[in-house]
């Protein structure tokens, strides 16, 4: 209706020039009049000048409206102009409401803004944003706490903190997670996530101090620990202080002094024979329980090095062949891509899949169909997987996170920490091993290399 309205008021003022122009014209030829011409003249001169000013008029309201939307500012208001009668009353209500909804809308984003900030101040995860420069966007209290940076203005200055922390902070590709000792009071995991906002491309890193959660988990390892200790100890001091007592009793009772020496019965003597048997037997398991723990508590740092997975694969299959072979096992493997490559140490991760396909194959003996996966899969920015996968009867819910504490085992033999050395391998490369199980359906190992 509007803009018919304004389509008739243009189409009148173009009609009234052209009636002007031409009487005009008809005067001053036909009739041979030069006044009346002159004035009509000025008609129409006015009447152009109407007209620019009636559509400037309308292009000044677009232009001012266009404009507050360009600048935010949503305090203009617009009237209609005495000039222009009633034409654009509905036009200038339109604009108005348009202009209260972007003010309404301008001012919910911003209380969303001022929400968000609010939460991002009062969490205890540490958030920090900087752009392609390395300006900070955003630091919130948690963070500046945690890091006790002073002038934190460029993400340069967690140097100050750790040189080796910013390196591995910039060297973060997004959706990657990272761990750091920065003090004995201060253990950060770092996540890196990048978004783009303002047409700038920026870094938001949460940081998360787990030292109180790393001493209390500690703390317990040391108390499962020395129950372990405890356990196998007095399993092995008990006996062989038993034994000792009944030794002396035998030798009490049935040995007799001559004056050559001492003379003892045909029964005493096979009775002292068996005892100090048992007594060797046991110190020997106390001592290969104490080699166990020994290996365990010295792992070196990993020599890590660029290898193919399909060379890793294949190396760790040519070291147990024939035993695969006497056992009839088949072996099958994937690599996706068939190129890829991980960041390791060879030889730690060697043991690792050495001890998972031995655990896997003797897990199957009585299965008719022994098979193994081996699958290693690329996760892009997320890292590698390593799968090591076995169709046979598999782990009970309640063993499946127990298999990994050091000295438990569910095999006749073996020392039980095969799987807690291979854990504490991945975690020394900074990585993860998990396990999935379905009980006689298939058993899923997963070494994760971030």
């Amino acid at each position: 209706m509007v803009y018919k309205r304004f389509s008739i008021g243009i189409s009148v003022r173009v009609i009234l020039i052209t009636l002007c122009l031409f009487t005009g014209v008809w005067l001053y030829f036909r009739q041979n009049l030069l006044l009346a011409p002159a004035v009509i003249t000025l008609i129409i001169l006015g009447l152009i000048v109407e007209l620019i000013h009636y559509v400037n008029s309308v292009n000044q309201k677009l232009a001012r409206f266009l404009d507050s939307i360009r600048y935010g500012d949503f305090s203009s208001s617009f009237t209609s102009d005495s000039k222009m009668g009633n034409s654009f009353k509905e036009v200038n209500f339109a604009f108005n409401e348009v202009m209260e909804v972007f003010k309404q809308t301008r001012a919910e984003k911003e209380e969303q803004m001022l929400f968000l900030q609010v939460i991002i101040q009062h969490i205890n995860t540490g958030i920090i944003s900087f752009n392609a420069e390395g300006k900070i966007g955003v630091i919130n209290n948690a963070a500046k706490q945690l890091l006790q940076i002073p002038q934190f203005r460029n993400i340069s200055d967690l140097g100050r903190l750790s040189p080796t922390l910013l390196k591995e902070v910039l060297e973060m590709k997004p959706g990657q997670r990272t761990s750091y000792k920065v003090s004995p009071s201060l253990f950060l995991i770092v996540q890196s996530t990048s978004l783009k906002m303002g047409g700038q491309s920026w870094t938001l890193l949460s940081l998360q101090n787990i030292n109180a959660e790393l001493q209390s988990n500690e703390l317990e390892a040391w108390q499962n620990l020395t129950k372990v200790l405890r356990h196998e100890i007095m399993n092995s001091i008990t006996p062989i202080s038993s034994l000792v007592e009944s030794l002396r009793t035998i030798l009490d009772e049935d040995s007799f002094v001559q004056q050559e020496g001492m003379l003892i019965k045909k029964d005493g003597f096979q009775d002292i024979q068996e005892g100090l048997d048992t007594i060797a037997n046991r110190s020997k398991g106390l001592v290969n329980f104490v080699n166990a723990y020994r290996d365990y508590t010295n792992i070196p740092e990993p020599k890590k090095e660029w290898i193919k997975a399909k060379t890793l694969i294949e190396d760790v299959l040519g070291l147990i062949k024939e035993e695969l072979k006497s056992k009839e096992v088949f072996v099958k493997t994937e690599f996706r891509p068939e190129e890829l490559e991980i960041l390791c140490d060879p030889d730690q991760i060697n043991m690792i899949l050495i001890n998972l396909i031995k655990n896997a194959s003797e897990s199957m003996l009585k299965k008719a169909d022994r098979q193994v996966i081996i699958r290693v899969i690329s996760q892009g920015d997320l890292g590698t997987l390593i799968q090591v996968e076995d169709n046979g009867p598999g782990i009970v819910p309640e063993a499946l996170e127990r298999i990994f504490v050091p000295f438990y085992t569910t095999k006749k033999t073996g020392s039980g920490i095969g799987l807690a050395i291979s854990r504490q391998i991945m975690n020394l490369h900074r990585g993860s091993l998990t396990v999935e199980s379905e009980p006689d359906v298939r058993t899923v190992f997963t070494l994760n290399f971030r």
